[in-house]
C-alpha cells in the first residue's frame, strides 16, 4: 500500500511577507510586494521594478561566517528551511538521518555570485576570483546547504527545470516517501535572479512586464491588459511527512500531498503550447495519480504569471480538462501580488494552497480589471473568497517545457 504524505510544516521568504501569518493575512488582503528594485542601480534597464525581498538579513538563523559562504538565494533556502522545520515541531535529532531529507529546486541557482565573481576577473583578472565561487553559484547550493544544517543524510537532489522547479522537487519528495525511501523531506524552492543579468535577460526575452509608472500593478494574470511577469526572489520550503508518524509525535497536518503529474510540452523553449496541451495532460496525471476525478476539484492554484501566451494557454488546458466544470472552479494567481518566483514559485504557491485548504479561503488575483475573451473563467477577482476547498490543485509550468502539477486534499 503507497504510504500517505502530509505536509506539517511550511516556511518561506518572499516580497509580501516571511512571517507565514503576515503572508497569509496580506494575501487575503490583496497586498503587492512589488516595487523599484534596490539592489542595484535599475536605471540604465527598461524595466526598474520587481519583488524584491527587502531588508534580507540571515541572521540569527544563519551565522555570519556561513551566510557569507552562500549565494543569496541559498540563503532564502536556508532561512526558509529553519521556518519550516520549527514550524513542524520535528526534533531531527531525534531521528534517523537517512530517512530524512532534503529535495531543493531553483532555476538559476547562484546568479549573483556569477556576475559578482565576473566583475572580479574582468577588472583584475583570474587571481582575484573567490575559491567559494563554484560551491555558491551551483543551483545543487541550497539542497546540500540545507542537508548539512540539519544533518539528513535521506535522500538529497536538486531539481532544475525553470519555473516548475520547486514543484517538481515536492513531486520527488513525495514519491521518496510514498515508496518508503525517507519519512520526512524538506522540499521546495529557492530563487534570487533581481541582478542586472536577470532582469535585463529576461527583458531581452520580451518577457517582463514595462509597467514602470504603477509596478503594484504591473503583475495582471489574465487580465486583457497584462503585459508580461514581474521577476521576483524568494523561496517556499515544506516538510513533508509521512501521515502515521506525522499523527502520532502530534504535528499539524496542513494537508495532505495526494498526487503529481508531469510532462514536457516538447514545443518551444520558451513558448507554451498554444493549447496548453503539456498542462493539460499534467493536470490529467495528477488528477489519475490521486484518483480523483475533474468535478472533485474546488480550487486551483494558477500558474498565472500574467504573460499574454501563457494565461491563455493555461485557461485553454484548464478547459480541456475540466470540461464543463472549469467555469465552476475558483482560480487564483499568487504571482499577481508577489510576482514571478521562478523556480521558487512552485514551493511558495503549494504552501498558499495548502492554507487555503486549512483556513477554507482563497485569495483574490489582484490587478484583474479588464476581462479577456480568451480567459474567460473564475479569478476570483480582486477579493479573497471564503470557500471550503476539500481538494486543490498547484501548477507550475516552465521555460523548457516542463509542466508540474500538485494535488492537495483537506485533513478530514
Amino acid at each position: 500500500m503507497t504510504r500517505r504524505v502530509v505536509i506539517t510544516g511550511m516556511g518561506t521568504v518572499n516580497s509580501l511577507c516571511s512571517d507565514l501569518p503576515g503572508f497569509w493575512s496580506a494575501l487575503l488582503a490583496g497586498e503587492s510586494g512589488v516595487g523599484i528594485v534596490e539592489q542595484f542601480d535599475t536605471s540604465a534597464f527598461k524595466v526598474h521594478f520587481g519583488g524584491e525581498v527587502k531588508n534580507f538579513n540571515p541572521e540569527p538563523l544563519v551565522e555570519k561566517k556561513k551566510a557569507h559562504r552562500l549565494d543569496r538565494f541559498a540563503q532564502f533556502a536556508l532561512v526558509a528551511s529553519h521556518a519550516a522545520v520549527k514550524d513542524s515541531g520535528i526534533d531531527f535529532s531525534k531521528e534517523d538521518p537517512y530517512r530524512c531529507g532534503v529535495i531543493v529546486g531553483s532555476g538559476i541557482g547562484g546568479l549573483n555570485e556569477f556576475e559578482e565573481q565576473h566583475g572580479r576577473y574582468k577588472d583584475s583578472g583570474p587571481s582575484r576570483i573567490s575559491p567559494f565561487v563554484i560551491p555558491k553559484m551551483i543551483p545543487n547550493a541550497a539542497a546540500g546547504n540545507v542537508s548539512i544544517e540539519f544533518g539528513l543524510s535521506g535522500p538529497n537532489t536538486a531539481v532544475s527545470t525553470a519555473c516548475a522547479s520547486a514543484a517538481h522537487a515536492v513531486g520527488d519528495a513525495l514519491r521518496a516517501i510514498q515508496w518508503g525511501y525517507a519519512d520526512v523531506m524538506l522540499a521546495g524552492g529557492s530563487e534570487s535572479a533581481i541582478t542586472p543579468m536577470g532582469i535585463g535577460g529576461f527583458t531581452s526575452a520580451r518577457a517582463l512586464s514595462m509597467r514602470n509608472d504603477d509596478p503594484p500593478r504591473a503583475s495582471r494574470p489574465f487580465d486583457k491588459d497584462r503585459d508580461g511577469f514581474v521577476l521576483s526572489e524568494g523561496a517556499g520550503i515544506v516538510v513533508l511527512e509521512e501521515m502515521e508518524r506525522a499523527r502520532r509525535r502530534g504535528a499539524t497536518l496542513y494537508a495532505e500531498v495526494i498526487g503529481c503529474g508531469s510532462t514536457a510540452d516538447a514545443y518551444h523553449i520558451t513558448q507554451p503550447h498554444p493549447c496548453g496541451a503539456g498542462a493539460s495532460k499534467a493536470m490529467e496525471l495528477a488528477l489519475r495519480d490521486a484518483k480523483l476525478n475533474p468535478e472533485d476539484i474546488q480550487y486551483i492554484n494558477a500558474h498565472g504569471t500574467s504573460t499574454p501566451l501563457g494565461d491563455e494557454a493555461e485557461t485553454k488546458a484548464v478547459k480541456e480538462v475540466f470540461g464543463s466544470h472549469a467555469h465552476k472552479l475558483a482560480i487564483s494567481s499568487t504571482k499577481s501580488m508577489l510576482g514571478h518566483l521562478l523556480g521558487a514559485s512552485g514551493g511558495v504557491e503549494l504552501i498558499v494552497t495548502a492554507l487555503s485548504l486549512r483556513h477554507r479561503t482563497v485569495h483574490p488575483t489582484i490587478n484583474y480589471d479588464t476581462p479577456d475573451p480568451a480567459c474567460d473563467l473564475d479569478y476570483v477577482p480582486n477579493t479573497a473568497r471564503e470557500m471550503h476547498v476539500r481538494h486543490a490543485i498547484s501548477n507550475s509550468f516552465g521555460f523548457g517545457g516542463h509542466n508540474c502539477t500538485l494535488v492537495v486534499a483537506a485533513i478530514t
